[in-house]
């Protein structure tokens, strides 16, 4: 039994692999949609224990698949499916990334919006530069050398990408809406920055100094008319819905323009040469604040579920690869390096990322803190205290699903790769994600819990923007006017963020929601 259908299985992988279309597909699709649903099943009887994630269950299932295909196939595949870097871009990628701005608390997300685009950005900008240099320098000297200056620059990008999910889990929303924010919001940014760069860095001549001043403009490039354009799609999106307005009775097709309108923008960007993750983000966004008020409230909650379904089955797939690549034969076989240097590898990629993590997020946080007068103005703590930084960078540790996919994109051709160097890599990647997430994953409920006790909060909250910061108006005289012109420069400049963010709020109640959709200010998320 167990030879037949491990021939099976052979013939299935090998005609799915060719592209071939053929009934043996059916099976490695079938095993996978199993454990699939074996992953939900056993994630739901660990829902109440915080110390097993879903992304550490998601591993250690693809471990112990992997260990079981290899076997059934006598050693020579442990896969159920062949990884294609170009499907995760257009399939798995877009529904974590949306889902992501889509649930965003977008209160917090733009109150700390200035310190999360700190992390977000100029901390990948940090971490690349130390990686890169460091991988460059450190690697030959642990005995790998060969790869090029363009594959230090990936280097640097594909593990500055994080995955806070670990942390996420631990961390409440309502206990420590400042850390939650901080961690979320840079989590999301970090990854489109990350992608952002390494696409950047695919169209540089590494020799020519010219092209590394053009690889500053060619990101704020991408950066800004990627926003935009996500931007725009979600107002269209937000206006149609509001202008047509489909019933009551027409739930389908509410959910099914959101979801195509999505994917129209992602697909958009890509075409553009834009970065689909950035926009479909802001997308996301711009969908949650408008459009959703749009539609039934039947909807409303069958879009949440909808969107957060898409986004677990994509990263549960990711994590379920990753557990099964720890066993592929194939490339451990072609990195033919002793077991020394491969473990000398993985400790220099670690200590790097620690590094990295370390050089940006404490003088962040610090220049954070400088910006940010509210403590002075109001007497309420909302500084990124020291605990908290260990806790921001702690969270950042973790690699996942972006890692793997610019390390394949990188180092393979459609998951294969013939080459030593580049099986190397793409092994140093695996086990780089597997360990971060397994063992710095598990210690992040202790730790949290050591640095920061479940207590109720004590985080500052705005105050009242109404009493502190006066607009103009036609009706008062020059002299008033005047006062009140003075009175904002002077909290523009002491409370840059929140003067920008509470002018804008009475933007967006006078001319955005009239127009495209959304509650009055007093029913705000």
């Amino acid at each position: 039994m167990v030879l037949d259908l491990g021939v099976l299985w052979e013939k299935g992988v090998a005609i799915a692999n060719m592209g071939e279309s053929g009934h043996a597909q059916v099976v490695p699709i079938s095993v996978f949609v199993a454990v699939l649903c074996l992953c939900l099943v056993i994630g739901h009887l660990l829902e109440e224990n915080r110390w097993v994630n879903e992304s550490i269950t998601a591993i250690l299932i693809g471990c112990l698949t992997g260990t079981i295909i290899l076997l059934i196939s006598k050693g020579k595949n442990s896969h159920i499916l062949r990884f294609d870097e170009e499907l995760f871009f257009i399939y798995l990628l877009p529904p974590i990334i949306f889902n992501a701005g889509f649930q965003v608390k977008k209160k917090q997300f733009f109150q700390n919006f200035l310190t999360i685009m700190l992390f977000g950005v100029i901390g990948v900008f940090i971490s690349t530069t130390i990686i890169s240099l460091g991988s460059w320098w450190l690697l030959p000297k642990v005995g790998f050398a060969g790869l090029t200056a363009r594959d230090y620059l990936a280097i640097g990008t594909i593990f500055s990408s994080t995955d806070t999910v670990c942390t996420l889990q631990v961390l409440n929303q309502d206990e420590t809406p400042l850390l939650y924010s901080l961690v979320f919001g840079e989590g999301v940014v970090n990854d489109a920055t990350s992608v952002v760069l390494f696409n950047a860095i695919q169209k540089i001549n590494v020799k020519r100094v010219g092209d590394w001043t053009h690889v500053l403009g060619s990101f704020l490039y991408l950066f800004f008319a990627s926003t935009a354009l996500g931007i725009t799609t979600g107002l269209l999106t937000a206006y149609a819905l509001k202008a047509l307005y489909f019933g009551r009775h027409s739930t389908d097709r509410e959910i099914a323009l959101m979801t195509l309108m999505a994917y129209l923008s992602y697909t958009l960007a890509e075409l553009a040469e834009l970065s689909g993750i950035l926009t479909v983000f802001f997308c996301g966004i711009v969908m949650s604040h408008y459009a959703w008020y749009n539609i039934t409230e039947k909807s409303r909650i069958t879009t949440r579920h909808i969107f957060a379904t898409m986004s677990f089955i994509s990263e549960t797939f990711i994590f379920l690869y990753v557990g099964t690549d720890v066993f592929d034969m194939q490339k451990w076989k072609m990195t033919k390096l002793s077991f020394r240097t491969l473990v000398a590898i993985y400790a220099t990629i670690i200590f790097l990322i620690l590094i990295a993590r370390a050089a940006f997020v404490f003088p962040l946080s610090i220049l954070s803190n400088l910006m940010n007068r509210e403590k002075e103005i109001t007497g309420k703590r909302s500084s990124i205290t020291f605990k908290k930084q260990v806790i921001v960078w702690w969270a950042g540790l973790m690699r996942g699903a972006v890692s793997i996919a610019l390390a394949f994109k990188q180092f393979t051709y459609s998951g294969v790769t013939m080459d030593t160097i580049n099986a190397t890599m793409v092994t140093t990647t695996v086990i780089v994600v597997l360990f971060t997430t397994l063992v710095f994953g598990f210690l992040t409920k202790p730790l949290i819990l050591y640095l920061v006790p479940h207590a109720p909060s004590r985080e500052a909250k705005s105050p009242k923007e109404d009493l502190t910061l006066p607009m103009l108006s036609m009706d008062e005289s020059t002299a008033t006017n005047l006062s009140r012109a003075k009175d904002s420069l002077t909290m523009l400049l002491e409370r840059p963020i929140h003067t920008i963010h509470s002018y804008w709020r009475k933007f967006d109640d006078a001319y955005m929601r009239p127009f495209f959709g959304g509650p009055t200010n007093h029913h705000r998320r």
